[in-house]
C-alpha cells in the first residue's frame, strides 16, 4: 500500500519518494511508496503537479491520480517516464490547487454541519468540481420535506460564523468501535479497522480522507450558489475561499455589464429585465398577430392570380425574406382556403428553405417530393404526406430545387 502523506499534513506540497511501478498501458503512470499527492475520492477531486527524475532535470507533470482497489495510488503522467523501480523521485503538489480543494472539502464539513445544527438535514453525498461544489441534502424524514431560500442563507450564515471564528481543525485516528461512540455526523464507510477523524473544535466531527485547513479561518468564507429539487433530494451549490471571491467578482462584472445595457444601478437590473421581457412578449403577439392578417391576405391573392388546371392549383413563389415560420403559416392558409392547392414555396434569407405543402385528399407525397428536390443540390429535408420542409446551402440551389420539384408535379 502507498504511503499517503496527505493523512497527516495536507499543507505538505513537496516530497521525496521511490518508484515501486512503472506503467506504459492505458496511459504512463507511475507507483510510489509514498505520496502526497491526493487521489480523487469521496467528492474531492485530486492533485496536480510535477514529479523529478532525481539528480536530473527530467520533470514530468501529474495531470491524474487514482486509486487502486489494493491501496497504491496511481500517478497518471502527461508523458511517458523512462525510469525502472528502485528510481528516487522528487513530487511537487500544484499548491494553489491544493489549498483550493481544502478551502472547498472543508467548507463543505462547515456547510453540513449548520444544516444538522440548525435544521436535522443530513448531507448524503459530496461533488467537488473545478468551479464549483455541491452537498446533496436528505429531507425525507422531515414533516415539510422542502428546503427553502431562508433556510439556505441561515446555513450559510451559520457556517461563515464558524469560519470567523477560526476554530481549530485537527487529524486524530480512531478504531472503528471507538468511533462508534463519539457522536459523528455520518456513520462512516464498511472496511476500515481504523478511521480517520477531521475535528472541527465543538461544531463538527467526521470520518474523512480528504485534505483540510488546520483552522476554519483558512477558509475565508462561504457563499451558496443556488438550490433546486434532484432525485435524491435537495441539492446546495457553494463556493468558498478564493474561488467565491472569483465567483463574486465574476457575478458582479456581468451584472455590471447587464446593467450598463439597460443604464440603470445594478440593483434595478432585475426589474428592467422584467419589463424588457413583458415588452418583448407584448411584441411577439403583435407579431404574430400581422404575420397571420399578412398570412391570410397574401393566400387570397396568390390564389386569386392562379388559375385552375387540371382541376388543380399549383402556386409557387419565392420571397427574398422571409422565415420558415411565415412559410409554413402562408401554406397552411392557402391548403385550407382552396381544396385543390399544391404549394411549393421558397424563402432566400435569413436562410434558403422550402416547404412544400398540400390540400388533404391531394394524392401527391409532399416529404417524398422535397427530398427529391434537395437531393441533387446538397440539402436536406423531411416532414409528412401533406407538409414538408427543408433547406438548401444557397440561393441557387433553392431555385433548381423549385424548378425541379414544379417540374415533377407538371409530369
Amino acid at each position: 500500500m502507498t504511503d499517503r502523506l496527505y493523512y497527516n499534513d495536507s499543507f505538505l506540497y513537496d516530497f521525496d519518494a521511490e518508484v515501486r511501478e512503472v506503467q506504459d498501458s492505458p496511459r504512463p503512470s507511475l507507483i510510489l511508496d509514498r505520496t502526497a499527492f491526493y487521489p480523487t475520492s469521496g467528492g474531492q477531486i485530486h492533485d496536480s503537479g510535477h514529479i523529478t527524475v532525481a539528480n536530473s532535470d527530467h520533470k514530468f507533470r501529474v495531470t491524474e491520480v487514482a486509486d487502486t482497489e489494493d491501496g497504491h495510488v496511481v500517478h497518471y503522467l502527461e508523458a511517458p517516464l523512462d525510469v525502472s523501480a528502485g528510481t528516487r523521485i522528487h513530487g511537487q503538489i500544484d499548491a494553489a490547487r491544493r489549498r483550493d480543494h481544502m478551502q472547498q472539502h472543508s467548507a463543505q464539513h462547515v456547510l453540513s454541519a449548520a444544516f444538522i445544527e440548525l435544521f436535522d438535514m443530513p448531507t448524503v453525498s459530496f461533488h467537488m468540481a473545478d468551479d464549483y461544489c455541491s452537498i446533496d441534502l436528505d429531507l425525507s424524514d422531515l414533516n415539510t420535506p422542502t428546503l427553502t431560500q431562508s433556510q439556505v442563507e441561515s446555513a450559510e450564515r451559520r457556517a461563515n460564523e464558524i469560519i470567523l471564528e477560526n476554530r481549530p481543525v485537527s487529524i486524530r485516528y480512531v478504531a472503528r468501535e471507538e468511533a462508534a461512540g463519539l457522536g459523528l455526523r455520518k456513520p462512516p464507510a464498511e472496511g476500515r479497522d481504523q478511521l480517520r477523524l477531521i475535528d472541527i473544535q465543538n461544531f463538527d466531527l467526521s470520518a474523512c480522507g480528504g485534505t483540510h485547513v488546520n483552522s476554519t479561518g483558512q477558509v475565508a468564507g462561504l457563499l451558496c450558489r443556488k438550490f433546486e429539487k434532484v432525485r435524491q433530494g435537495w441539492r446546495v451549490e457553494f463556493v468558498a475561499g478564493q474561488r467565491a471571491v472569483s465567483v463574486a467578482r465574476r457575478d458582479f462584472q456581468t451584472l455590471s455589464e447587464t446593467a450598463a445595457l439597460f443604464s440603470a444601478h445594478i440593483y434595478d437590473t432585475p426589474t428592467q429585465a422584467r419589463k424588457s421581457l413583458d415588452e418583448i412578449r407584448s411584441l411577439r403577439k403583435q407579431h404574430e398577430q400581422i404575420s397571420s392578417e399578412l398570412a391570410t391576405a397574401q393566400a387570397g391573392r396568390l390564389l386569386a392570380e392562379t388559375p385552375e388546371n387540371s382541376g388543380r392549383r399549383l402556386i409557387l413563389h419565392t420571397f427574398p425574406d422571409r422565415d420558415l415560420n411565415f412559410l409554413k403559416l402562408l401554406a397552411q392558409r392557402l391548403t385550407r382556403q382552396a381544396s385543390n392547392a399544391i404549394v411549393l414555396l421558397a424563402a432566400e434569407s435569413p436562410q434558403p428553405v422550402l416547404i412544400f405543402a398540400q390540400s388533404p385528399g391531394q394524392p401527391n407525397d409532399m416529404a417524398a417530393l422535397l427530398k427529391q428536390a434537395v437531393a441533387s443540390h446538397g440539402g436536406r429535408g423531411g416532414g409528412s404526406k401533406d407538409l414538408a420542409q427543408g433547406g438548401v446551402p444557397n440561393s441557387t440551389s433553392l431555385a433548381a430545387a423549385l424548378s425541379s420539384a414544379a417540374q415533377s408535379l407538371r409530369a
